[in-house]
């Protein structure tokens, strides 16, 4: 009995300092952008006044606030799919059997461990209308007679975006993918040659099956951050040209500094947080940790 009572406490101890983090760091910064989200506060004398639902319907009524919606979504699925299918095709590649493949393996990760900070100022250089060098090769086979304004112009910037996010981030299903790869057993491609597979039923029936364990994490990863994404939209166009390439992110941004509005700021993430409850909840709902279909 006083062994247990001692097994007790030391798990009460170990569960402690799990508890405080988690209220420190997450349950109280929730709490207080909910509770933030009801008021209208004045960042000078951080005064603050109820007005309940005020906020929200501001938001929503403000038609920045739908454009900026759309935009979030197109960026989450258009970097999302970009990742996911190059993401495999290239870990396929490095899979194989090749000369160099441990150097290609490894410059691969170079986008991703490269700052954001750098690759946005690496890729504005290349974007650049005057003297930068895609403009200068496309220029110079003769695929443009002038020019693109490839970050100040509607379609053009959320394309380059879109782009450089996607050169940004697919080494991390790069590196996902060909990890789970390497795991695959070889009886299985070999049963399924012995009978007559192709090579795209391999793929099909053997593959991409052991793949969706790890497609499903990857995906919902993905899907997260991609959906919050700041730095790398704000970095590059700032949001422009006019709204063209603003997101919820950067709404959030806007109206909590430089317009100090933290009511609606807080409601423009509230409203975020449930958008990725009803992407993320449903997704558990229908797929498990290891990919499978509930059958339940």
């Amino acid at each position: 009995m006083r062994l247990a009572t001692k097994n007790s406490v030391l798990g009460i101890g170990l569960f402690l300092p799990a508890l405080a983090f988690f209220l420190v760091l997450l349950a109280y910064p929730l709490a207080a952008a909910i509770l933030l989200s009801f008021n209208n506060v004045d960042t000078l004398t951080l005064s603050s006044r109820y007005v309940g639902l005020a906020n929200y319907w501001d938001v929503f009524a403000d038609p920045e606030f739908l454009s900026a919606l759309v935009n979030n979504f197109i960026y989450a699925v258009g970097t999302l799919t970009l990742q996911v299918v190059i993401g495999v095709a290239i870990a396929l590649l490095l899979h194989r059997e090749f000369y160099f493949r441990s150097l290609a393996r490894g410059l691969i990760l170079f986008p991703y461990m490269l700052s954001t900070v750098v690759a946005v100022l690496v890729w504005r250089w290349l974007f650049n209308d005057l003297y930068g060098f895609l403009n200068f090769a496309l220029l110079g086979l003769g695929v443009v007679d002038k020019p693109v304004d490839w970050l100040g112009r509607m379609p053009n910037a959320f394309v380059s975006v879109i782009f450089v996010s996607t050169w940004k981030f697919f080494p991390f299903v790069v590196i996902a993918v060909l990890a789970r790869l390497q795991s695959i057993p070889d009886y299985l491609y070999e049963a399924a040659i012995m009978d007559g597979a192709s090579k795209w039923a391999l793929f099909w029936d053997v593959t991409l099956p052991q793949l969706r364990s790890v497609l499903s994490v990857v995906i919902l990863l993905r899907v997260i951050w991609d959906f919050k994404e700041f730095d790398m939209i704000y970095l590059l166009t700032g949001g422009g040209p006019g709204h063209g390439t603003e997101t919820l992110p950067l709404m959030l941004y806007k109206l909590a500094f430089p317009l100090s509005q933290m009511g609606k700021a807080s409601a423009i993430g509230v409203f975020m947080l449930v958008i990725m409850l009803l992407v993320i909840v449903p997704y558990f709902r229908f797929t498990d940790v290891g990919g499978e279909e509930r059958t339940r």
